[in-house]
């Protein structure tokens, strides 16, 4: 089976700055998190950097979920994979079933950074 994999979603709170505008707050009491379930999870792309500082690898994952679901994700979630914390890149596709037009799936991109 293909969508047999699974996501916890983090979305952040938000909280006033001293400037009086509502920005993200990262903070374990203000985010929320969701389970999310009939995926596939697939790696499109790992990139090593290596200097005498440091090496710094970016992977990136595409993640589709079943047809008939639509999960609840967006531009700047975190999302938490396989013990990793993942940010969403880019806008999340949802596309249309062409006969009814209510959304068939969902897919986006999620990338991690480290180094």
């Amino acid at each position: 089976m293909i969508w047999d994999q699974s996501v916890v979603r983090v979305r952040a709170g938000t909280r006033t700055d001293r400037s009086g505008n509502a920005v993200p707050d990262w903070s374990p009491a203000a985010v929320t998190r969701l389970a999310v379930g009939q995926l596939s999870v697939q790696p499109i792309y790992q990139n090593e950097t290596a200097t005498t500082e440091r090496t710094a690898v970016l992977t990136g994952w595409r993640v589709l979920s079943a047809p008939g679901t639509a999960p609840d994700v967006r531009s700047g979630d975190r999302i938490e994979y396989d013990g990793l914390t993942c940010e969403v890149q880019g806008e999340v596709g949802r596309w249309p079933d062409p006969i009814t037009g209510a959304v068939h799936h969902v897919e986006w991109q999620m990338s991690r950074s480290t180094g």
